[in-house]
């Protein structure tokens, strides 16, 4: 009996000593434009899991290191995937990856890891800040300033009480959009690909097969899901048709979730009283689109996802992740690489 003990002992003691073995990671992201990673995050990332070889690739040596990397923190391609015979593992560095799956990724054993729920706070905010710029009419009086009057008989701006919310994607985004509209004493109604028969903030959760059933209802309508073949351009004319008169529409997870035509024939024709958009589809918005020639508009340059503390919540996700890849323990945030999220 005691030698079966130190044999199982021996097994277990083995498989644990060479799952945290030096395991090369290399890092090809270094944070965004706003929030750079430096020296300082870099040895956070180092002393987080000691054991693995942390590689910052020279400026020209990156395919020369992924080569025998296991791990690899930002990008991810066919010519990448085509050298990093080694690779186990890619952290990158949004929540959005359709543009990393390609055929070869989602058929290989490469564990994707994303940054979902990491921007969910900035990017809520920024909802609700185009949201409230129309309905406090924040863009009329910006645009007013100037002419250093005080034209008060010209506002009529909408109270968020009482009115109703339909969130589209109910993920890392969308529950803080949720809990954001709740707060303002507005009804909210999910609409999410999986089931959740009580979500606090939310007064009920549909299904996406669902959605027109609970546009009738919609004062305003956040899109916060990903892009996937099932959510592309899942808001055309017949959707637009469905809101509310004079109800809002409010874009910032991606922009190929809504035809951009058809929103600008809803607004042209007034049945929308305005919309907020962070993403758009193309992406710069090309000079000339109907979308830039409403007053009631509000475009922004997919900036949502920024602010002072991103930078933090990053570095805190590769940290964990890169302690669980050197232990050999389950990742966080790992996508369905068929599914697309």
């Amino acid at each position: 009996m005691r030698k079966i003990f130190i044999v199982l002992f021996t097994v277990l003691l083995s498989a644990t000593v060479l799952a945290q073995q030096s395991k090369k990671v290399v890092v090809t992201l270094r944070g965004s434009w706003y929030s750079p990673h430096g020296q300082q995050e870099i040895a956070e990332l180092r002393a987080a899991a000691p054991s693995n070889n942390l590689v910052l690739p020279a400026e020209g040596e990156m395919m020369k290191e992924v080569a025998d990397a296991e791990g690899i923190i930002g990008t991810i391609n066919n010519d990448i995937l085509r050298v990093a015979k080694k690779l186990k593992w890619v952290q990158v560095g949004s929540a959005g990856v359709e543009r990393f799956l390609t055929p070869e990724l989602k058929n290989s054993d490469v564990i994707l890891t994303n940054c979902k729920i990491v921007q969910g706070p900035e990017i809520a905010d920024h909802a609700m800040a185009l949201l409230l710029t129309l309905t406090r009419q924040m863009n009329k009086a910006i645009v007013d300033h100037p002419k250093e009057e005080w034209p008060t008989q010209e506002y009529r701006p909408l109270e968020l009480q009482g009115r109703t919310a339909v969130v589209f994607g109910v993920g890392g985004i969308g529950t803080q959009i949720a809990v954001r509209a709740n707060a303002f004493g507005m009804r909210v109604i999910g609409v999410d690909v999986r089931d959740m028969p009580y979500v606090p903030f939310l007064e009920k959760c549909v299904r996406p097969d669902r959605l027109d059933t609970v546009l009738p209802e919609a004062d305003v309508v956040f899109v916060s899901a990903p892009h996937t073949p099932e959510t592309e351009k899942t808001f055309k004319a017949p959707q637009f048709a469905l809101m509310k008169d004079k109800s809002f529409f409010i874009a910032v997870s991606r922009g190929k979730l809504y035809d951009a035509e058809a929103l600008a024939q809803a607004l042209s024709s007034k049945h929308l009283a305005g919309a907020g958009l962070d993403v758009t589809d193309p992406e710069p918005l090309p000079k000339g689109h109907a979308l830039w020639k409403f007053d009631n508009v509000i475009i922004t340059p997919h900036i949502a996802g920024r602010s002072d503390r991103e930078s933090r919540r990053y570095i805190e996700l590769y940290k964990e992740n890169l302690v669980r890849f050197a232990k050999g323990e389950p990742l966080l945030h790992v996508v369905d690489k068929q599914k697309g999220y």
